[in-house]
């Protein structure tokens, strides 16, 4: 296939081939860590015969490459779980049982990754509107006391840690001021108004972090591409500035924010563990932080599967949209 859709089905296939090589690299890394996970399971009164039960109810005896195969086949057509009294049907895509509950982990996701997923979507459309836009502006006002005054504040925006911003933000707006209640997670289907409201908090704490950096790109890609030729012929022209600058130069300058948004996704996940820790948000971060410290690996590989994913994700969709947006991309 050739063009268009030979360049999505090379994309599809890519992202096949990464997903597959990132639950390799995942499950050798989480099941070849040192220490008894059968003990640590069972709990520290358990006997050695008790150990053993449980070692051999979760088949952590079995050689390494059986358990993955088992894992890819649960993921595929499902899979078959001894939960002790009873034989439990797991429905594919299965991600196993969770060493503490015996509770299906795809079912465990599926009830944490909404948060998750308010979360790190509410933010990206914070930081793109923030970032693009006062990249622009500071591209414009080039020279001037206001871009110097933007350039600081993206710089420090870039060096202070989300949970610095969150707790200042928490402190000054929930405590000083009392402009909001401090954020407490509430269904979107329940009340759209309050899950909005709750949400602000965590949306602006990661999104200043996240803007600073695509303010940075966006100011040197629109000063490159103000630079360029048929900007100069645009302005000779007569065009009037605000539509060389609206129409021409950001569509130009554009591309490469697309691409960095696919890559700030796995960045914002990875911050959203911080920010539902400090909220208190019952999403895939703060669940992933508890199933580390319980080493309930299950649950740990297959929510880290679950990020990769939509990371993935994430770059092929801005694959797209960056050969849309940028009409000198050769699909290759």
């Amino acid at each position: 296939m050739s063009g268009f859709g030979g360049f999505l089905l090379r994309r599809v296939i890519g992202a096949v081939i990464t997903l597959l090589a990132i639950s390799v690299i995942v499950y050798a890394v989480f099941y070849v860590t040192p220490g008894n996970v059968a003990q640590i399971t069972c709990g520290p009164r358990c006997s050695p015969a008790q150990v053993h039960q449980v070692a051999e109810q979760l088949r952590l005896d079995d050689p390494l490459y059986v358990r993955y195969w088992d894992f890819l086949k649960g993921l595929f057509v499902g899979l078959d779980y001894s939960t002790g009294t009873s034989v439990e049907h797991c429905s594919a895509p299965c991600l196993g049982l969770s060493y503490q509950t015996d509770q299906q982990v795809t079912a465990l996701i599926l009830t944490k990754l909404p948060v998750s997923l308010s979360l790190v979507l509410g933010s990206m459309v914070l930081w793109l509107l923030l970032g693009v836009g006062t990249g622009v502006l500071s591209a414009w006002r080039r020279g001037r006391f206001s871009e110097r005054a933007l350039t600081a504040v993206t710089l420090a925006g870039t060096a202070t840690p989300v949970f610095v911003i969150g707790l200042v933000l928490m402190i000054v707006v929930c405590g000083e001021l009392q402009l909001l209640p401090f954020p407490q997670y509430v269904n979107f289907t329940d009340d759209p108004e309050q899950w909005a409201w709750n949400l602000l908090l965590p949306w602006l704490s990661l999104a200043l972090i996240e803007a600073a950096t695509f303010a940075r790109l966006t100011r040197a890609s629109m000063l490159e591409t103000l630079a360029e030729d048929h900007i100069r012929t645009f302005r000779a022209y007569g065009v009037a500035e605000r539509s060389v600058i609206g129409r021409h130069a950001l569509r130009g300058a554009f591309a490469p924010v697309i691409a960095l948004n696919a890559n700030n996704v796995g960045s914002a996940i990875g911050g959203a563990v911080l920010t539902e820790t400090l909220f208190g948000l019952p999403g895939i971060g703060q669940e992933l932080v508890h199933a580390v410290n319980v080493v309930d690996l299950p649950v740990v590989v297959g929510m880290v599967l679950v990020v990769g994913f939509f990371v993935v994700l994430a770059n092929a969709v801005a694959d797209v949209l960056y050969a849309v947006a940028d009409r000198r991309v050769v699909l290759t």
